[in-house]
């Protein structure tokens, strides 16, 4: 197995639409995604999802389910009122924003049902990513990022690809980061275009029927970082396989030796998993449901029997916004982070006596 990038930056608390899904009376119970909503259609024929989709309302949700939440899929009455006592406190050291007509914390976790989940993912059911497999550990623990404590900096080949302004992989795109958590959703006859703020990837999308896909594979060594994504239509519902999703990185031999670019799932949950390896083996299945006129669900199936004893899957939701602006998305110029952390560790090695490596 080599490893590879798929960078999902996560963070920390919200959930659901109310338009898209009601919290249940029983906590510890997830329902399937609502599918009774009739999406307007394109002149084609074609659901409608186009528009913007700021995915910051759920960037406070964290990933993994933190311990003290049990088994359950949803916050109490008690837990969620103390978010919006905390989003109260937060607001008020930026009255001036909130005067200036802008949305503070408060609002992020009130506008929806959102501040009722407990993690992204709903599957396993404990809320917890699947335990890694052995070879899978022993990459994780020895990769390199500028995530990862006590790392002896040398060249740009002991950097991960986000660190690097490359890409944060797939489908980590896909999810909420600390900033520039815009999505847009654009649409053609035969393709659908999603293009994320971070980095500005734009996953473009043939649509085809679900018999002619596989027939459509790349070649097992033709990959990308974002992959192969074909998708089709299931009644309404926008289905989008992945697959050719690059492993390892294309600097050096020597970096894919040391360990993966990051899957940077940075969440505050059981462990930091700031690098998780990918796998030649690794297949993304995404389901896009309309569950209201500005709202969508997404779901999203990762499987990679390399890395994970078993699949994954996380559920976000996604609201309309057509204020929500995409601009220019700067990384490599002014960069001066990855310059810096080499000079640092070479200072450091030199003041120890060391030299360089």
């Amino acid at each position: 197995m080599r490893a590879a990038a798929i960078c999902l930056g996560i963070a920390l608390a919200a959930s659901c639409p109310a338009s898209a899904q009601d919290v249940p009376a029983d906590l510890t119970v997830m329902p399937p995604v609502p599918t009774d909503f009739a999406p307007p259609r394109t002149s084609w024929g074609d659901p409608d999802f186009r528009g913007h989709f700021p995915i910051d309302i759920i960037a406070r949700i964290p990933f993994e389910r933190l311990p003290e939440h049990g088994d359950r899929f949803w916050l109490t009455q008690e837990e969620y009122a103390a978010q919006q006592t905390n989003g109260d406190t937060a607001d008020a050291r930026y009255e001036a924003d909130t005067q200036a007509g802008t949305l503070g914390y408060r609002s992020f976790i009130t506008a929806e049902a959102s501040g009722r989940r407990t993690s992204l993912l709903v599957s396993p059911a404990d809320g917890k990513l699947p335990p890694l497999t052995a070879e899978a550990r022993a990459s994780y623990e020895a990769g390199r990022s500028s995530w990862t404590d006590g790392v002896d900096f040398d060249w740009v080949s002991d950097f991960d690809t986000f660190d690097r302004c490359v890409t944060r992989g797939f489908p980590a795109t896909m999810f909420p980061h600390r900033y520039n958590n815009g999505l847009r959703i654009m649409q053609a006859p035969g393709r659908i275009v999603i293009m994320t703020e971070m980095v500005h990837e734009a996953r473009v999308i043939p649509i085809v029927s679900r018999d002619d896909a596989e027939a459509m594979r790349w070649p097992a060594d033709v990959r990308t970082w974002m992959g192969q994504s074909i998708g089709w239509w299931d009644g309404d519902t926008l289905v989008v396989e992945t697959t050719n999703i690059k492993t390892g990185d294309s600097v050096s031999d020597d970096h894919i030796a040391r360990g993966p670019s990051p899957l940077n799932l940075a969440t505050h949950g059981r462990e930091p998993w700031n690098i998780l390896p990918t796998s030649e083996d690794a297949r993304v299945t995404e389901r896009i449901t309309m569950t209201g006129p500005d709202s969508l669900v997404y779901e999203v199936t990762y499987t990679d029997p390399q890395v994970f004893t078993a699949p994954w899957t996380a559920r976000l939701d996604w609201t309309r916004d057509e204020n929500y602006e995409i601009f220019e998305y700067a990384c490599h110029e002014g960069n001066v982070q990855i310059r810096n952390y080499i000079t640092a560790s070479r200072a450091e090695r030199a003041a120890a006596g060391g030299g360089d490596r």
